[in-house]
């Protein structure tokens, strides 16, 4: 299955849907991983607090597709956010990959009482200068955040990745991330065990397009410009869920999804002003 792609803004491609792996562990993430590339898959999310970053690697080699075909990212966890832990990170994450290099690194969380995400930042852009790194971005970053690297540092992240689905549509960040030339991606795009399947913004829409519910969220995540990252141990919901780029949402229908949106809407305490990954 052929997936669009958007260029970000360092000229890059970026697949418009992805292949999330977290809690993904072991055999049956390779497994997993690799049934996902076979389904058409190119863009791969771990991350080192996720703790699969072999597995990952180990799927990529039993694909039998060319490196250069898939986009691999991971995320440097908020302990590692000194300038030399950083580095110290990303290399650790290669060689627990078994890659020559990464295709986009993310900072996870800003974690900003510890305020050293400049400093891990900085890492980052010159490890893209050294190849290691193709593109860099941030994870769960507001737009102080992001402003306060972009000041410092004169370097855009070519994504900020954040938690995004129909009750919590981050409309605010969306338009932050847009005004700034950085492509939204969203994690736990579903909802997770909130899901609105049921909803009948979603279940109306999905019967009147003959597909499913999640279908139909993740094509309001691609028509919202976000670029989800859904994850399944299950081919063929694998399929399914990168089946949404044969159907179109109306406009009402898309507006009835976005008013789903809660002010508590979050799936736990994740605001990036308080919360602290390490």
């Amino acid at each position: 299955m052929s997936i669009p792609t958007y260029t970000l803004n360092d000229g890059s491609a970026l697949p418009a849907i992805g292949f999330g792996t977290y809690p993904l562990k072991d055999d049956e993430a390779v497994a997993t991983i690799v049934s996902a590339i076979e389904a058409g898959y190119r863009l791969l999310d771990t991350a080192v607090n996720y703790g699969n970053e072999k597995e990952v690697g180990d799927a990529v080699r039993a694909s039998g597709l060319p490196r250069e075909e898939l986009y691999v990212a991971s995320k440097i966890p908020g302990r590692d956010h000194g300038y030399d832990d950083a580095v110290a990170s990303v290399h650790g994450s290669l060689e627990r990959l078994g890659l020559d290099y990464l295709d986009l690194h993310l900072i996870h969380w800003p974690n900003p009482r510890v305020d050293k995400y400049v400093e891990a930042w900085r890492a980052l852009v010159d490890l893209r200068e050294q190849g290691l790194v193709r593109s860099i971005g941030v994870s769960n970053f507001t737009a102080a955040h992001l402003d306060r690297i972009i000041g410092e540092t004169g370097v855009t992240p070519v994504v900020n990745q954040i938690e995004l689905h129909p009750y919590f549509p981050q409309v605010e960040m969306r338009e932050v991330n847009e005004g700034r030339g950085i492509r939204t991606e969203s994690w736990s795009p579903l909802g997770k065990r909130q899901a609105p399947f049921a909803e009948p913004a979603v279940a109306d829409a999905a019967e009147a397009h003959g597909v499913t519910p999640g279908q139909v969220i993740l094509r309001w995540q691609v028509q919202l410009g976000s670029v989800p990252i859904p994850k399944s141990a299950t081919p063929e919901r694998q399929r399914a869920n990168l089946d949404v780029f044969g159907f179109e949402l109306a406009d009402a229908e898309m507006a009835a999804i976005t008013a789903l949106g809660r002010e508590d809407g979050r799936l736990f305490g994740g605001d990036p002003d308080t919360h602290e990954e390490m």
